[in-house]
């Protein structure tokens, strides 16, 4: 079982590559950011014509936008944080049924946060709060669970093109860092690093000074499992071929591979 997740940066100019990365890739689930539009223009009838007739979606005009596409059909849907106000449309989560039972999928687009100390980073950081609080409640609820999106966050070093010259700015600071880090002490792990990576991996690269030519990226888009899904995850690798596209989105795809047979 393949599930992805990738930060489009507007659905509605990138749907041709989702198809086509779909027509290319056919995995069971494919978890979008930023879709930068509201429910009633999602593109429904394309996606099931491409074998993704069940999608949870939580749009919103011209930011943020989530959505689950999926082959299988989903089920208890939710749309945003439960217990925690919040106008814009982040979170999306679905269950799916898999031989080894039911498979809790949640689908993020995390604050973004412009920069330390701003009124936005202080969001972040309450929203981050709820978010934990909020996965402890779905963990408890539903079991297994899989974490995938666009983090805005930065593990650690190796997850930027410059460490030194970047420290201590967004995606960079000790406090998002250490969100990250609660996030995975409430019992998940990051797929991506339990399998030896090529050195300089990343998934965002900024539009400006050639960045993705000259590799200067971030890995900021994550796959998390819960620890009792670890033992069945075969391989979580990024696909930096949808980058190469032409008007691309500045993220690429993470691809999370499951032996849920």
């Amino acid at each position: 079982m393949k599930i992805a997740t990738w930060n489009v940066n507007s659905l509605t100019i990138r749907l041709p590559q989702v198809l086509d990365w779909l027509a290319a890739n056919p995995i069971e689930m494919l978890c979008l950011q930023e879709l930068k539009l509201t429910d009633d223009k999602f593109p429904l009838q394309a996606l099931e014509a491409a074998g993704y007739g069940h999608c949870a979606v939580f749009g919103q005009k011209t930011y943020n936008g989530v959505a689950i596409l999926s082959r299988l059909p989903l089920q208890a849907i939710e749309r945003n944080i439960g217990g925690f106000e919040d106008e814009q449309a982040r979170v999306v989560a679905a269950t799916v049924s898999t031989p080894q039972g039911p498979l809790r999928v949640v689908n993020g687009y995390f604050v973004n946060g412009q920069a330390p100390d701003s009124d936005k980073f202080a969001y972040k950081m309450r929203w981050l709060d709820g978010l934990r609080r909020w996965l402890a409640e779905q963990m408890s609820a539903h079991g297994p669970l899989v974490l995938v999106g666009d983090f805005n966050i930065t593990a650690d070093d190796r997850d930027t093109h410059d460490p030194e010259g970047l420290r201590e700015t967004i995606h960079h600071t000790t406090a998002e860092r250490d969100q990250f880090k609660a996030l995975l002490a409430l019992g998940m792990v990051d797929a991506f690093r339990l399998f030896e990576q090529p050195e300089k991996s990343y998934s965002w690269w900024d539009y400006r000074e050639m960045a993705f030519r000259r590799n200067r990226g971030l890995r900021i888009d994550h796959i998390f499992v819960s620890q009792a899904l670890q033992p069945q995850v075969t391989s979580c690798l990024i696909d930096r071929a949808p980058r190469k596209n032409e008007r691309p989105s500045d993220h690429t795809p993470v691809v999370l591979d499951l032996a849920m047979d």
